[in-house]
């Protein structure tokens, strides 16, 4: 297929700075997307924080967001969401490149971030976008019984180029 081609059939993505104004929306993707979802006080919070934020647009309309922290040398993605009829065409890869360049730009040497085994499509994007499994939390992800351990990964950030972070 050729550029044009593909240009005329992809979705019309545009990303922009998450603001409070979003959060009614942002709150009803979390809700159809996660069994437990972030609260509002969690992504005010982190808006108030100053963490960068993002929010995708796929025709003007709110279909996915990024939020991650960065502190010193090190990132880390907090959430990576795409509503779930948006989701396996490219949107979450497209934020998630975004927040990589946001963090680089930023001095970030590395990035962490922790996801539940039981969401295999995530695991698959952040391996193939360079992330390695480094460890797990036990517990860390509340669950319908109980408790899920959550997959610690980390990616080395390098400018122009990604490393694997080596396993500890």
């Amino acid at each position: 297929m050729s550029v044009a081609a593909y240009r005329e059939l992809a979705p019309a993505w545009r990303l922009r700075a998450l603001r409070e104004g979003d959060l009614d929306a942002v709150m009803a993707i979390e809700k159809r997307a996660y069994p437990f979802p972030w609260t509002r006080g969690i992504f005010r919070d982190c808006l108030a924080a100053g963490y960068p934020a993002l929010l995708a647009l796929e025709d003007d309309r709110p279909a996915g967001y990024g939020v991650m922290s960065i502190a010193a040398d090190e990132a880390h993605l907090l959430n990576l969401c795409t509503a779930p009829e948006r989701q396996s065409r490219g949107l979450g890869r497209h934020l998630l490149r975004a927040l990589l360049r946001t963090a680089r730009d930023r001095g970030a040497q590395r990035i962490f971030l922790e996801v539940r085994p039981s969401n295999p499509q995530a695991i698959a994007l952040y391996h193939s976008e360079g992330f390695n499994e480094i460890g797990r939390r036990p517990r860390y992800y509340p669950a319908v019984q109980g408790r899920e351990d959550a997959i610690v990964m980390a990616m080395e950030l390098v400018a122009g180029d990604v490393e694997k972070m080596p396993p500890l």
